[in-house]
């Protein structure tokens, strides 16, 4: 009953809206005068104008009357179980369609609860709009019925804050929420009264606003220009700007001027496609040591399009890696993060796309650079240590470990989903032990934005949403997300809104049994006393899926996996969503914050037993 059939039978709530034309010679007369209108219109066309087609939420009466006019204007509401989900959705959606991601909800609860999706749409430099609809103006300060003050909630995770303070201004404050969420890659807010909605006014609809940028300031162009001539040993560093600004080609052009191996910051494995040959790989948790050691052995490092995240840049398998010495070019849109984090020798406040190759260029023209005199020999230990780390990496896939035979390692669970992830996909990452260490496995052969996750604000119950914004974006593109078994149980209710509204996705579901990062710490510091860490799951989260009507499949051997994801890309391309359950074992990758961890010290008499002198001994759980 709960198998494809059934499936098939589920017609979507809501579809993707008819193309409204942009011709100029069609563009309405409220495009170029103010004309009478309803609040409620002024809003809606804004958001026409801005080409808006997808807004992500859950019905309310704070913001029905816009809402009511949905289907004429052309926008279509995607209706979602959980408000912080429609943000994770409007937050993939924007990464990969490169437009503006928007949600809206119902004043106060509704609102409030898209505090942590707007929150990691802000370090992931996502444009997503968030409209927000508070108590009306007669009652506000009354603690009425769903109030709550909602500026101060999004102020330190926004770009800008537009606050409706007039319903005449409600067109011209939301065009320049759209406008400088995309001039400045992030969040932006509107905030509006419900009762404005219903206000009669005159209004005209402000054009989009495109801010064009430029390289950067010429002498800063110039003294990097300067210390990447005089460059023995050149690294790249390239950040998530360089796939924002579609720049791929002008870094690879300066990478192979210089031969120069291209590292990729944390969580941006998709910055270059994985089979050029300069590429080096992740840095952050669990990524490449050919990434590692090539920047540690740089003279000049070029950050491209990089806030040089200091998370990213921890140490790794027990090694400092992060060059002490070299000087520091970063190439960044935002001028507030250049030299931030990092020290750095030379900041460029511009597009990196027109900034590399503007350095391109200059040095094309100016002669001999100091690292053609050993450009073989760097070449020759670039391929050295590629070679390691695929030797090293297999080693630890294949290692053998003490563990229950029933079920499958978590990195040979990895290396198999890596195996059969078909070309073009899209892949979505949610935090946790094992999806973090698929930051070793994760690689794209191809250009444009492939990799979602939380980024640094590190959230569970991001994977599946941002999955499915993105296959809204992308709907030929092949989007998975990978998820632990305890943060899918923040998520697994969207499966339903994936049957509802037509959005094939595959989710795979990492059980076993615990919330393993936090695990991890009580293992290695805390004595292996699991509290709040232990997870009994006597279902099957694959029978879950088959009950919401959607495919489901077990995996308890590696042997399994590869043959399951191919299964499940079929099932997307007709029409149908799975959820891949793979059976893993409890053994934990390396802590996530051994840098934030100490062995705990007791003074009280009654908690003396909880003292800990030393790490443990094996870093693996007891019920291994």
């Amino acid at each position: 009953f709960f198998g494809a059939e059934a499936s098939s039978r589920v017609v979507p709530k809501s579809e993707p809206p008819t193309v409204i034309s942009q011709d100029p010679k069609e563009s309405p007369k409220h495009y170029t005068e103010p004309v009478p209108m309803m609040a409620s219109e002024a809003l809606v066309e804004t958001m026409v104008r801005q080409k808006v087609d997808t807004v992500y939420g859950i019905v309310g009466s704070a913001f029905m009357d816009a809402l009511d006019l949905f289907p004429e204007a052309g926008i279509r509401f995607l209706a979602v179980q959980h408000e912080q989900n429609a943000a994770h959705m409007a937050d993939g959606y924007s990464r990969i369609s490169g437009k503006h991601g928007v949600c809206t909800a119902q004043n106060g609860p509704g609102i409030t609860n898209f505090v942590t999706g707007i929150a990691a749409a802000y370090w992931a430099h996502s444009p997503v709009v968030v409209l927000t609809p508070e108590a009306g103006t007669l009652t506000k300060g009354h603690g009425g019925f769903q109030e709550v003050d909602q500026l101060p909630l999004f102020e330190p995770i926004t770009k800008y804050q537009g606050h409706v303070n007039n319903p005449l201004r409600i067109a011209e404050i939301t065009g320049r929420a759209f406008d400088i969420a995309m001039s400045e890659r992030g969040p932006t807010q509107i905030n509006l009264p419900r009762d404005y909605l219903y206000h009669k006014g005159m209004y005209q609809i402000p054009e989009p606003s495109v801010t064009e940028k430029g390289a950067g300031g010429p002498k800063s162009i110039l003294a990097a220009i300067e210390l990447i001539r005089h460059a023995k040993n050149p690294v790249i560093l390239a950040g998530g700007g360089v796939t924002m600004a579609g720049a791929e080609d002008e870094v690879t052009e300066l990478a192979e001027l210089l031969s120069a191996p291209i590292a990729v910051t944390y969580l941006h494995n998709d910055s270059i496609p994985a089979d050029n040959p300069l590429y080096a790989g992740p840095l952050g948790y669990q990524g490449s040591q050919a990434a590692m050691y090539s920047l540690r052995d740089a003279d000049v490092v070029i950050a491209l399009g990089t806030r040089l995240s200091p998370f990213g840049t921890l140490p790794q398998y027990g090694e400092e890696y992060y060059p002490t010495k070299a000087k520091v070019i970063q190439v960044e849109a935002d001028g507030r993060r250049i030299g931030t984090s990092k020290r750095v020798d030379v900041g460029i406040c511009g597009d990196v796309k027109l900034a590399a190759k503007e350095i391109s260029q200059a040095l094309k023209a100016g002669g001999a650079l100091a690292c053609d005199e050993n450009r073989a020999g760097r070449l020759e230990k670039f391929s050295e240590l590629k070679s390691a780390w695929t030797a090293k990496l297999n080693e630890i896939t294949n290692a053998t470990v003490d563990a229950c035979t029933d079920r499958v390692r978590p990195r040979q669970a990895l290396r198999a989903l890596e195996r059969g992830l078909v070309p073009k996909s899209i892949v979505s990452t949610d935090i946790g032990n094992i999806c973090s260490v698929s930051n070793s496995y994760l690689s794209f052969n191809h250009k444009g934005p492939s990799m979602l996750a939380a980024m640094t604000f590190g959230n569970c119950g991001y994977s599946l949403p941002a999955a499915m914004g993105a296959k809204v974006a992308a709907p030929d593109r092949n989007c998975v997300a990978y998820c632990g078994d305890g943060a899918w149980g923040m998520q697994l209710n969207e499966i339903m809104t994936c049957i509802r509204e037509n959005i094939p996705t595959t989710a795979v579901v990492f059980n076993n049994g615990q919330w393993g990062a936090e695990k991890k710490n009580q293992v290695l510091w805390f004595g292996d006393r699991y509290v709040g860490s232990q997870l009994d799951n006597p279902w099957s989260y694959a029978e879950i899926a088959r009950s919401m009507f959607a495919e489901g499949i077990t995996c308890t051997h590696a042997d399994q996996v590869t043959d399951a994801l191919a299964q499940a890309t079929k099932n997307q391309e007709d029409g149908k969503t799975t959820v891949i359950e793979i059976m893993v074992t409890k053994e934990l990758g390396d802590p996530f914050r051994r840098d934030a961890m100490k062995l705990p010290v007791r003074l009280l008499d009654k908690y003396r037993s909880t003292c800990q002198t030393e790490e443990s001994a094996t870093g693996q759980p007891t019920d291994l």
